[in-house]
This record gives structure tokens, C-alpha cells and sequence, in this order.
């Protein structure tokens, strides 16, 4: 990955986007996409599309911009922070972690407290609800806390990216400002192959709650197929359950979803483009849903045919997710590739 797309990829998981306060990873996206796009649009909610024009017809490459994270519920008599949830925050993760809440005026440091190992009951394993712990941004009563957050502030977990071993990368959020680096990459790649149909890159918002951005976007565009690009649970990590082993492994490429929301067509030309160019994929089973912004778009405008493709991560929804960035490169060129020569293919199912 060279080096102005991989800033980019960093750019946006340096840049916080909880649900429903996307805007900031928002404007770094579509300053990359205005590059190449012919048309970038946003919508009243954020959601943004970026178009190459051509003909018919016209097909989406989707990701979601934003990640879970923590909300600002009350401000307590000593200064401390009551938490809610945004998304699937996990209880089990969030003790003794830095975090940064956002206010209207910068962002302001803290730590969600944890009561040390000496003090604790030893017979007590069991964690906090959410709205039981706190965050601890060092002030002692409540008036001096409010003269720096308020009620409804989001907070996110403060964290880098890292550099693993093998070309893996571990941070907060790679669920999923990965799938919105992987549109706008598939963008990319297919403006430079001159497509016959119409290319569309989209950055949703507001999955983590309900897929509610994929809802807007496809009521609103209307694509003839949507492809929504998210991460899929890499099982090869230990201490992964054995009767919740899908065979998903970091490394051996994007995964493509097959049952249900998964339109066959879709699935058989995205394979077809894969194996064409030569290029690894891993095949999962979603038989009732896929989790994915997919599941919205594919009930939309009476049915659009739709498709999930998955980047293998590891630790999803915890602070240190991880993937293989062979697997997010090679996402991102079979999905341009597919747009492309989308034209190629038929979507409609032969009865």
C-alpha cells in the first residue's frame, strides 16, 4: 500500500466518528474522493456520495463511516461522567481505558475508571453494565465538569494504529472506516478503467445503529446493485469458540457472503471478477442476515440487488481490532474491478 493511500487509510482511523457524529472522517473523505469522482454529493444526515459517470447501470460500492463508542448520560456531584452506549460498545473491554469525549469546544481527555485489583472483591469476576461505569476527566464536583462536557458529548476510546508483525495493523474502529477507504479505493480504481456504467462510492452513516444511513441512501440513489463493504469476524485467533468457527482467516483475502441478503448474481459476478484476475477470496455462510449495511439496501426501492464483501478482523468491537492490509488492498481491487465490468452482468434473477 503506498503512501497516499495508506495516510489516507490512517486519516480516517485517526479521525473519530461515532454514530450519529460523523461529520469529521466525513469531510476526509470526500476531500480524497473529489480527486477523481465526477459528482460528490452529502445528504441532510451526512451520508456521502461520490460518482464516475457512465451509463447504465449504475452500481454502489458502500462502506460505513462511523464506530461504536460511549456517550456523555450525566455529570455526577464528584465531577465523574455516567456512560451510555453508542452501538455495541462492549462492557467487557472498557474498564481502565483512555478515552477523549468531543465537545462542542475540543476534545477533552479522560479515563473510564477501574477500582484497582487491592480494593476489589476477589470473588468478584463479573463487569459493570455500562451505565455503571464512569469516566474520570480529573475534576472533583460537578460544576467544574460541567464547564467542560455536557450531556449527549460521544466519546471514543484514545487510540493509535499500530504496526504489527506480517503487515497487520491494529486500532479502534477499523469496523468500519476500512469499508469506506475500501469504496473509495474501488472509486478509484475504476475511473482508471474507464467503466461503462455509472460508478458510485458511498460512506454511510449511522450503521452501528440500526443501518439507518444505508436506509437513506438507498431510498435516495437507487442503485441496480449495491455491494457494502464492512469487516467479518476472523476466526483464527485463539480463544475464538469452536461451534462459532466460520474458517475466516486474516490473510487469505476478502470474503464473499453467500445466502439471503446476498443476491446470487451478484455473487456469482463479483466470483467471476475474482477469479478472472486471479485474485484470493474466502466464502462465508449468512443465511438469515449479514449484519451489514447490505441487509438495508437489499430491501430497498422493491429489492436492489446486493452483496456483502468482508475484510477478515480480528477483536471486533474492542480497542485493538486487527486485520492483514493484503486482505483491505485486494478488497478494494476486486471491488473495483467488479465496478468495472458491471455492465457485464445480468442481476436479475432467471425464473
Amino acid at each position: 500500500m503506498d503512501g497516499t493511500k495508506r495516510a489516507f487509510l490512517d486519516s480516517l482511523l485517526q479521525t473519530s466518528t461515532p454514530s450519529g457524529f460523523e461529520v469529521p472522517g466525513q469531510r476526509e473523505w470526500v476531500e480524497y474522493v473529489s480527486e477523481f469522482a465526477d459528482e460528490v454529493r452529502t445528504d441532510e444526515y451526512g451520508n456521502a456520495v461520490a460518482v464516475v459517470e457512465g451509463g447504465d447501470p449504475t452500481v454502489a460500492i458502500t462502506g460505513h463511516c462511523d464506530e461504536i463508542g460511549f456517550m456523555v448520560r450525566d455529570i455526577n456531584e464528584d465531577g465523574s461522567i455516567s456512560l451510555t452506549r453508542i452501538g455495541g460498545s462492549d462492557k467487557t473491554v472498557s474498564p481502565g481505558q483512555h478515552v477523549v469525549v468531543h465537545t462542542d469546544d475540543g476534545t477533552v481527555p479522560g479515563v473510564i475508571g477501574q477500582t484497582a485489583i487491592h480494593l476489589r472483591d476477589r470473588d468478584e469476576d463479573s463487569y459493570s453494565k455500562i451505565r455503571e461505569q464512569h469516566v474520570d476527566i480529573g475534576v472533583d464536583e460537578s460544576e467544574a465538569a460541567e464547564e467542560l462536557v455536557e450531556v449527549g458529548d460521544p466519546i471514543t476510546f484514545d487510540q493509535t494504529v499500530s504496526e504489527l508483525e506480517d503487515g497487520r495493523i491494529t486500532a479502534r474502529g477499523l469496523d468500519n472506516r476500512i469499508g469506506v477507504w475500501a469504496a473509495a479505493e474501488a472509486l478509484r480504481r475504476a475511473a482508471e478503467r474507464d467503466p461503462e456504467a455509472t460508478v458510485c462510492a458511498v460512506s454511510t452513516v449511522q450503521e452501528e445503529v440500526g443501518l439507518k444511513g444505508a436506509q437513506m441512501v438507498g431510498f435516495d440513489l437507487a442503485p441496480d446493485v449495491a455491494v457494502a463493504t464492512d469487516v467479518t469476524h476472523a476466526t483464527d485467533g485463539p480463544g475464538v469458540p469452536g461451534d462459532r468457527d466460520t474458517g475466516i482467516e486474516l490473510g487469505e483475502g476478502p470474503v464473499v457472503a453467500r445466502g439471503s441478503t446476498n443476491h446470487p448474481n451478484v455473487v456469482e459476478a463479483v466470483r467471476t471478477v475474482a477469479d478472472d484476475a486471479g485474485l484470493a477470496y474466502q466464502l462465508q455462510a449468512a443465511g438469515s442476515r449479514t449484519g451489514t449495511d447490505a441487509d438495508a439496501f437489499y430491501v430497498s426501492q422493491g429489492g436492489i440487488p446486493s452483496l456483502n464483501v468482508g475484510v477478515p478482523n480480528r477483536y471486533m468491537h474492542t480497542p485493538v481490532e486487527m486485520l492483514d492490509l493484503e486482505d483491505l488492498d485486494e478488497a478494494a481491487e476486486l471491488l473495483g474491478r467488479f465496478a468495472a465490468r458491471a455492465d457485464e452482468f445480468a442481476y436479475a434473477v432467471d425464473i
